[in-house]
């Protein structure tokens, strides 16, 4: 009895988590600091700067736009809730984050990861839409199908997020609370909960498993069609344009979807390593900043927009 009661008083005593992070040197953290301030701020730039050219030009008002748009903000958003937090902790010796504050910024990481999967499926069936039969796209692809499409990633989200963010901190933590990761993710927080995380790893494999196996199926079934459609094109430049654009957002599913199979489709370990610190960083906030990039550099309708908006700034 005793025991227990000492249990439940390491329990309720672990009020805030302790950050690791990669490391305690400091000269290695102002480096790291500045780093990441530029990702961070190239993020918002590029990101924002998408959003603001898909509203303001006429001439990217379709669903193909409004979709990159609100990945755009999705990402910003993504990458705003991992990045300040990691940057103070890199010039500060308090590295703490209260228990609701990392519950918190696990619901709200978990939530826009989640729902940018479903929200690249959703593109990838805009594109099998607008290519595969082009006369109907815009009935087809009307407001009252894109809009629930992008409604329905964002509930998928918030579902699986508050899921994992209740399974998660309903767990004991009395024998740890320094957390050996940058931001309050999944994995390194089973890895010091005391309680027994079995049922809370399986969760993790399912659950994010079936996400993964249901968007990449789309995806995939979406371009296999999109290459039928291809074959019967007879216009090569029809057939460049196609490539362009449906190449950049093939590259973008791969890369991430590449990185979360890494970190939660896979075998836990007890701790969590600066690997794995890596690769999430790498989808939490690298690629964030790649998408615009991904998605603006092979689109010749961005491009152009922008080249408007330098040339009206400039007169």
């Amino acid at each position: 009895m005793n025991l227990y009661r000492i249990q439940l008083d390491n329990v309720t005593e672990v009020t805030i988590f302790i950050l690791m992070g990669f490391t305690s040197d400091f000269h290695m953290q102002v480096f790291l600091f500045l780093l990441f301030l530029a990702i961070y701020l190239f993020t918002l730039l590029g990101n924002l700067g998408l959003v603001g050219l898909v509203i303001g030009d006429s001439r990217l008002h379709n669903p193909m736009y409004y979709f990159l748009s609100v990945l755009s903000f999705l990402d910003a958003c993504y990458s705003t809730v991992v990045t300040p937090k990691m940057l103070v902790n890199f010039l500060t010796e308090n590295k703490s984050i209260s228990f609701y504050g990392c519950a918190a910024q696990m619901l709200l990481a978990v939530t826009f990861g989640t729902t940018e999967c479903f929200l690249l499926a959703a593109m990838a069936y805009d594109r099998y839409v607008a290519i595969y039969n082009p006369l109907l796209y815009s009935v087809s692809m009307s407001p009252r199908v894109y809009v629930p499409l992008i409604i329905a990633s964002y509930v998928g989200g918030v579902l699986h997020a508050s899921i994992h963010t209740v399974a998660t901190f309903s767990l004991s933590f009395c024998a740890s609370n320094q957390i050996r990761h940058v931001f309050c993710d999944i994995p390194p927080l089973l890895a010091i909960s005391c309680s027994d995380t079995h049922m809370n790893q399986m969760l993790l494999f399912y659950l994010v498993g079936s996400i993964e196996i249901f968007t990449i199926l789309i995806v995939l079934i979406s371009y296999g069609f999109i290459l039928l459609a291809i074959l019967r094109m007879h216009s090569a430049e029809g057939r460049q344009k196609v490539f362009s654009t449906c190449g950049s957002h093939l590259t973008g599913v791969a890369i991430y979807h590449g990185t979360i199979l890494y970190m939660y489709v896979r075998p836990s370990s007890s701790s969590t390593s600066e690997h794995d610190m890596i690769v999430s960083i790498f989808y939490t906030i690298v690629i964030p900043m790649l998408n615009p990039i991904i998605y603006s550099l092979r689109n010749k309708d961005v491009k152009e927009a922008v080249k408007k908006l330098l040339r009206e700034m400039n007169s």
